[in-house]
């Protein structure tokens, strides 16, 4: 009996969603973007999203983006500067500098600056979270995706 009740908890974490996709900025995993998906449990139709900016050794930081649906969406990233970024899902949008590692501004009010690097693309629970960089990388950026 012991044994089914160590074993029933992981099956009902068994279906839930985990993933990420990155974006490289200066080509090395020192300076990196990543968007993160986690589905709490494998009912649920939206999941938590979080940004995590690292520019390493300075600079590491999980940036929560909030509750959203699990499928069918995208966030646009945009570089306006050194180490300067924009990160986009609809209306809502996402400033932060890894310099020193901090949110600038948040929210729907917010306007996305820069040049559009690519976008964090995730299109069902089945498919893996991606990022799929722009033609023409601004300022040297070197993307790749996970």
């Amino acid at each position: 009996m012991r044994k089914i009740l160590t074993v029933v908890p992981l099956l009902l974490l068994a279906g839930c969603v985990n993933d990420s996709a990155t974006f490289y900025a200066d080509g090395t995993r020192d300076h990196t973007l990543t968007v993160r998906r986690q589905q709490a449990y494998f009912w649920k139709e939206d999941a938590q999203y979080t940004l995590m900016a690292a520019r390493l050794p300075e600079c590491q930081r999980a940036i929560p983006l909030g509750e959203m649906p699990l499928e069918d969406l995208e966030f646009e990233l945009f570089a306006s500067g050194e180490n300067i970024w924009s990160l986009r899902a609809g209306k809502y949008v996402w400033q932060i500098e890894t310099q020193g590692c901090t949110l600038v501004a948040e929210g729907g009010t917010t306007t996305a600056t820069g040049s559009k690097l690519g976008t964090y693309v995730v299109e069902g629970k089945k498919t893996r979270m991606r990022f799929d960089a722009d033609a023409a990388p601004a300022s040297g950026a070197a993307p790749a995706g996970k």
